[in-house]
């Protein structure tokens, strides 16, 4: 079972999400997501956040808030345990629209297009949460391949 983070950085009305288009071997090839990755070993959840969030974007925030874990069931995948962060506590000087990531295209994503882009479907579940403003959740999501089987969640 595998450890992660994913962690959406907001400016305005805006995420910054990446759209996954250069890893032919990536689970979330043709989908867009936030940032982060894998947990090293004796890394935290929040040091694994602020590193993935310098590695793929170049930024860093002062502060970056926890809002929950998703596990993730899928028939195709190692089962994952997502711990989910959000930050708008962004230098203004530091969040450019141009970045370079070896794992895919960055780009600010207005709120009110998100439906309109090509999410897991079960993201849309955790995205509507943290924009709701609700407290830290923990959140399961069940695959089979890209098909969203079941999903529940409960407040922490």
């Amino acid at each position: 079972m595998k450890n992660t983070t994913l962690i959406y950085l907001k400016k305005e009305n805006k995420y910054l999400m990446m759209f996954r288009n250069k890893k032919d071997d990536d689970p979330n090839m043709g989908k867009w997501i936030g940032v982060g990755g894998r947990i090293e070993e004796g890394e935290t959840p929040k040091e694994c956040a602020m590193r993935e969030i310098y590695e793929e974007t170049g930024l860093v925030p002062y502060s970056i808030t926890f809002r929950g874990i998703v596990f993730f069931i899928n028939t195709l995948y190692e089962t994952e345990y997502m711990f989910l962060y959000t930050s708008d506590d962004l230098d203004p000087e530091a969040t450019g629209d141009k970045f370079d990531c070896d794992e895919g295209t960055l780009e600010w994503v207005d709120l009110n297009k998100i439906d309109e882009i090509n999410l897991w479907e079960g993201d849309r579940f955790f995205l509507k949460l943290l924009e709701d403003g609700a407290p830290p959740f923990f959140m399961t999501l069940k695959y089979e391949g890209d098909k969203l089987t079941d999903h529940d969640y409960t407040f922490i």
